[in-house]
């Protein structure tokens, strides 16, 4: 995937797993006194107002406990929008530079259905970063090498103080049991579709044309540069599993003076040649535009999303089936990594 040169690890392209983007919640902390747990997992940069202060103290865009005064360590437990393989986490001390934790653990486990905080203690769980150092005002970064599905995640803070935002970078993994693959969105996140390349990210990740519901701002779609020669931005996604697209969406919501004014969409097929499956057709500015295919079209593994000459979409959707490969397929890798 291109990207302006950057010294973030590669493994920062991949979704935030723990987003609350995609669903992901802070169900509980040993302390938030003085800032709350929820922050840990906004979507947004953390923020920050010197010398804004509230009944508590300067008043943070992060997770903040109290200064300890006896033994012990401050954790938070979060459960994941997304279940999948984790590849990478990032603890963000942002504006954190005389109060954060020098040392953080991070542990996960996989737990179906939808336990309590207190269900979980009993978990069996797996150290993913084994009290590692931290730098204030800082994202630290901590590669993660387990190859098993996780759906809840513990932050440690050893022993105390003030964490921005916990990124937890991987790929989405579904639970075959809570898919419909008669009907389903080939092009989701949640479904396991990931992006495998771009054009150009400057603004957004591709990624966010994959997550759940509609995007509230131009933020949370994915928008390129603008283009100053005779070329063309594009995205490539590869599906849920292989299958039969049945109807195209292309959501521009929210891109006003920014949305392409064309775009088209075609499937990789097994021999590794290109089907088009849209045409390039214009789009409108802010609309969500869906567009039905020939029933009789071919199973695609993969699909080229072009856009001219360049812009944004909010959303990008993919409506059909899954083959009897593709259902095999989420159905090994969801065994796989569940072991």
């Amino acid at each position: 995937m291109e990207e302006h040169v950057s010294d973030r690890p590669e493994w920062t392209t991949q979704p935030d797993l723990a987003s609350r983007l995609f669903g992901g919640t802070v169900m509980w902390a040993t302390d938030e006194l003085f800032a709350e747990k929820e922050n840990l997992v906004n979507p947004w940069r953390p923020a920050h107002r010197a010398e804004t202060f509230g009944p508590k103290g300067q008043v943070y865009d992060g997770w903040e406990t109290r200064r300890h005064r006896e033994p012990g360590d401050d954790h938070a437990l979060v459960r994941l929008g997304l279940g999948g393989v984790v590849s990478g986490v990032v603890v963000d001390t942002a504006f954190f530079k005389g109060n954060y934790p020098p040392f953080v653990s991070v542990a996960a486990t996989s737990v179906p259905g939808y336990p309590s905080a207190a269900e979980l203690r009993d978990a069996d769980w797996d150290v993913l970063v084994d009290r590692e150092p931290a730098v204030g005002d800082s994202e630290n970064y901590y590669k993660v090498t387990s190859p098993r599905r996780y759906t809840h995640v513990r932050l440690t803070q050893h022993p105390d103080g003030g964490v921005a935002r916990l990124r937890v970078h991987g790929s989405p993994v579904p639970d075959p049991a809570l898919l419909d693959p008669r009907s389903l969105d080939l092009a989701a996140l949640e479904n396991g579709a990931v992006v495998t390349g771009c054009s150009d990210m400057f603004y957004s990740s591709p990624n966010n044309m994959l997550s759940p519901g509609l995007a509230a701002h131009q933020a949370e779609g994915w928008e390129t540069a603008r283009r100053r020669d005779d070329g063309n931005d594009w995205a490539t996604v590869r599906l849920a599993g292989a299958g039969l697209v049945r109807f195209v969406e292309l959501d521009t919501s929210n891109l006003k003076g920014n949305a392409p004014g064309w775009a088209s969409v075609s499937g990789r097929l097994d021999e590794g040649e290109w089907a088009e499956l849209l045409p390039r057709t214009r789009l409108q500015p802010d609309t969500r535009h869906r567009f039905a295919l020939s029933d009789d079209g071919p199973e695609v593994t993969e699909i080229r999303l072009d856009i001219y000459p360049d812009g944004g979409l909010a959303r990008l959707r993919l409506f059909g089936e899954l083959s009897k490969r593709g259902r095999e397929a989420v159905t090994s890798r969801f065994a796989e990594t569940s072991g």
